[in-house]
């Protein structure tokens, strides 16, 4: 295996094991970083039987030699102590998740949680995060300082959460995981329909909190929703990057292993006394899946998956979905009666699916100004290619 390949693969555990010992994110990441400098150099001639061991070992001799460097009394010859206790083999896996629940604690603000998390768990560089994100690289980098500040001057503790206070705090670790799925998913801005190298990074999050919280039932089931999701991805946009709709998607290209996971993971989430809205979301997502073609979708079942998420987790974004199941299941125009009580202003999905349901109604020049008002709100390329397609659509119909 090479650099690159155990960088990918266990930057983050590395990281978290050193933040244990060092105490301080920004000097165990420079130290981790130069003992990658270091590695790049000494291994070609000489690789190490066991690189993370080297790695860890390495790195703890750098945070040393800065300590050494800052300190000009013995205020700071507890912290070398400390580093310089005995190196393990290996990172325990319980230091990824003190990371992750450090990384969205929730006196961060969520866009810093996020950079955080796929800065420090996911390996992810600065340039990286903020070309994923389309903010600009110095505006990323002053977004990590201060949230590595915050955590250091409010004295955030690197834990676990105990049992009384993990429920709240693993929902702001799962919401931002899917945060990273979803912008990976259905990219906000920019030319691209989906981001794959972000929902990648997002399952493999996923998934390593799953096996570290074997007991707990959402993170499984927002794995579940990942996977089911993320099986769809290649065929959700043409080769010219264009948006083919679930309806239209090529089935037989599904990705059949994740969708079989998903529904595993859906079913052992289910097996818990209350499923949660993830759960609830991806047993949703193993309704479309499940179904051969599109005209075989079980839309009945979707409509009372949502009324329960809606009791769950109301909001007008899952009104706004369980619209769009009703209007499959019992018709456009009753779809349409339901959007009238939902108000999302600027959420352009909103009137695109207004849009939709009036031009399957054959209201074509009131399908024209609500596809209008959609490509005013709309950012995404992809998306705007979309809305203007069924706006000369309508328009080119005979009135």
């Amino acid at each position: 295996m090479n650099l690159d390949e155990i960088y990918r693969r266990d930057y983050g555990k590395i990281l978290a094991s050193l933040i244990r010992v060092v105490g301080d994110i920004s000097l165990a990441e420079d130290s981790l970083q130069d003992a990658f400098a270091a590695a790049h150099v000494q291994w070609a001639a000489h690789p190490p039987p066991n690189p993370v061991a080297w790695l860890i070992l390495t790195a703890r001799h750098k945070a040393i030699d800065q300590l050494r460097r800052k300190t000009l009394a013995e205020n700071r010859q507890h912290e070398i102590r400390m580093v310089s206790a005995p190196v393990e083999e290996a990172p325990e896996p319980v230091d990824t998740l003190r990371l992750m629940f450090t990384c969205c604690h929730p006196a961060l603000a969520p866009e810093a949680q996020v950079a955080l998390t796929l800065r420090t768990v996911g390996g992810l560089t600065t340039e990286e995060i903020a070309r994923a994100f389309l903010v600009p690289v110095p505006t990323l980098a002053q977004r990590l300082v201060r949230a590595k500040t915050k955590i250091k001057v409010a004295g955030i503790a690197y834990e676990v959460p105990a049992d009384d206070e993990l429920a709240g705090r693993l929902e702001a670790v799962l919401a931002c995981l899917y945060l990273v799925f979803n912008e990976g998913y259905s990219a906000s801005f920019g030319p691209e329909v989906v981001r794959g190298d972000l929902c990648a990074q997002a399952i493999r999050l996923t998934r390593q909190l799953v096996e570290l919280l074997p007991q707990e039932p959402e993170p499984k089931g927002l794995l579940a929703l990942m996977l089911l999701n993320d099986a769809r991805r290649l065929t959700r946009a043409d080769a010219q990057g264009d948006i083919v709709l679930l309806e239209d998607q090529d089935r037989s290209r599904w990705d059949r292993d994740a969708i079989a996971e998903g529904v595993v993971r859906v079913e052992e989430a289910f097996s818990s006394s209350r499923p949660g809205p993830y759960t609830i979301q991806a047993a949703i997502a193993a309704a479309h899946a499940g179904a051969p073609r599109a005209a075989d979708t079980d839309w009945r079942r979707i409509v009372l998956l949502y009324g329960l998420l809606a009791r769950l987790q109301p909001s007008p974004v899952v009104e706004l979905n369980r619209a769009v199941a009703i209007a499959m299941a019992e018709g456009p125009a009753v779809g349409l009666a339901r959007l009238e009580a939902i108000d999302l202003p600027g959420y352009h999905l909103l009137p695109a699916i207004r849009a939709d349901l009036l031009r399957r109604l054959g209201r074509f020049e009131e399908a024209a100004t609500h596809y209008r008002q959609a490509l005013e709100w709309v950012k995404n390329d992809a998306e705007r290619r979309f809305l203007t397609r069924r706006l000369h659509e309508v328009t080119a119909q005979p009135r």
